[in-house]
């Protein structure tokens, strides 16, 4: 999907349009600027949403600091906030039609896939901190004299949170529940490509009972609005899931505030196939690995390395596994993966394919889109004689792309697969439940996962090490990311 300029002239449709939410009221934009949204299934357009200036992000941030220190939301007893996030979760269910299509047709994901992960995981989240928001309890600690001391934990303040386009809803999610299940206000900006769910997001946390300015969105192009409301004065916390390069960009523009960061950024994750995994079910993982989403997955097994005992057997097994494959309308139930969100990303997927091959790698299937479709839609491509260096090895690839290369030992793979600057996840495919362990424990990575790949729950954390970023989504971790300590000391000498 791209964005273009438009008409300020809004037609009607089933999509969230034109306005930025801002301290509870639906707005125009400051300079009433618009932008369309397309569809990359097709390429065309979907709706007009609100192109916000640097003043609508002032006016978000303003408004979700009187928010929070006026405690409408931040003062609330923890079962309060747990009550109104309970809801949200309900009305997401209620509407996951509604927003699977919604995701579906903004984001290129297959309706099932659409509807059953991103909604479902997106409401599943706010249940969990919900829940997690009725648990907020503080400590007696313990000193030599008569001294009481009480170490509590508070909400932060203003979070602005800049989420990408591949997971819109559950990435926004993950940032949003367990900042409001702290007490906190958000500022939510969305990648400019896929708004859509966000602003239907506000909608449902509004009729829930979210008050005022707790929840502020603001869609817009570029990167001038994503560093104004990171650099802010009013924002106390950053939360960013995107490339490594913007995050760098991100953490530096937050510490001129000296303002903490929490980031998920880009990933090039290995899986290890040994030979004594069950290979149908191995082949049927490492498909998931890449496919998933159309590859646009941070955290997407792009490199493969098997057994040497296995390879050629794998590697005559792989065509048939991916050409089985159903994939490209997103409307079938079955479908598999969609397209690419962009012609720039189509772009970028075939140059590093192409220039992978001019270096010596050969294609064992798929490379080959079809220039008459319409859409952005790549097809699931394996590549192989690769080395370290190609740059569909070396770099993250972000699209349906799998190479695939051999190893003997397991010192061997473990120092091939940690040896790239990213650390978000990991996966070994084994038999032995010992060795999966063993192997899992070395590799350097923020998850990894043992005969299977992108089990998700918002009760487990995940996130990066190196330059895949640093701190926790999910879990109670993720909560505690958006917790303060404050200890009071209270001397109880006459």
């Amino acid at each position: 999907m791209t964005v273009t300029e438009t008409s300020p002239h809004v037609s009607e449709n089933p999509f969230p349009t034109g306005r930025l939410f801002i301290g509870g009221q639906w707005r125009d934009a400051t300079g009433a600027g618009l932008m369309a949204v397309e569809a990359p299934a097709t390429g065309e357009k979907l709706t007009d949403v609100a192109r916000a200036t640097i003043a609508d992000v002032d006016a978000a941030a303003t408004a979700a600091r009187a928010a929070f220190d006026s405690g409408v939301w931040s003062g609330l007893p923890g079962r309060e906030r747990a009550r109104i996030l309970l809801e949200v979760g309900r009305l997401m269910r209620e509407r996951s039609e509604e927003l699977g299509r919604i995701e579906s047709q903004d984001a290129g994901k297959p309706i099932a896939m659409a509807t059953a992960v991103d909604v479902n995981g997106a409401a599943e989240t706010f249940e969990y901190y919900g829940m997690l928001a009725q648990q907020l309890d503080g400590s007696v600690r313990q000193t030599p004299g008569r001294v009481l001391a009480t170490v509590q934990r508070e909400p932060l303040g203003v979070v602005a949170a800049i989420t990408p386009f591949n997971f819109p809803l559950i990435l926004s999610t993950s940032k949003v529940a367990p900042a409001l299940a702290a007490g906190n206000s958000v500022v939510l900006k969305p990648a400019d490509d896929t708004p859509l769910s966000s602003l239907k997001m506000a909608e449902i946390l509004q009729e829930a009972g979210v008050p005022d300015g707790v929840f502020n969105v603001v869609t817009g192009v570029g990167s001038a609005l994503g560093d104004h409301l990171v650099g802010h004065p009013e924002v106390d916390k950053v939360a960013f899931t995107g490339s490594t390069e913007v995050g760098a960009r991100v953490a530096g523009q937050a510490g001129k505030n000296l303002r903490p960061v929490v980031s998920e950024l880009g990933g090039n994750s290995a899986n290890i196939l040994f030979a004594d995994a069950d290979l149908d079910r191995a082949i049927d993982t490492v498909i998931q690995s890449f496919v998933f989403n159309a590859g646009q997955f941070c955290m997407a097994g792009s490199r493969l390395y098997v057994e040497r005992p296995v390879y050629e057997e794998v590697l005559a097994r792989l065509p048939q596994a991916v050409s089985s494959i159903p994939w490209g309308d997103i409307t079938r139930p079955e479908s598999v993966f969609g397209p690419l969100i962009s012609q720039k990303q189509f772009d970028r997927v075939s140059a590093l394919v192409s220039d992978t091959v001019a270096a010596g790698a050969r294609l064992l299937v798929g490379g080959d889109p079809d220039p008459e479709r319409p859409g952005y839609f790549y097809p699931a491509t394996v590549l192989v004689d690769v080395r370290e260096d190609h740059p569909a090895v070396a770099r993250e690839v972000f699209g349906p792309v799998l190479t695939v290369q051999p190893f003997d030992t397991e010192e061997e793979v473990i120092a091939v697969a940690n040896g790239t600057a990213y650390g978000l996840a990991g996966g070994v495919q084994t038999g032995d439940a010992v060795k999966g362990q063993r192997v899992a424990s070395r590799l350097k990575a923020g998850i990894i996962w043992i005969n299977g790949w992108g089990l998700m729950d918002p009760a487990v954390p995940f996130g990066g090490v190196k330059a895949s970023g640093w701190g926790r989504e999910n879990g109670p971790e993720g909560l505690n990311e958006y917790l303060q300590t404050k200890s009071i000391v209270l001397n109880l000498e006459g």
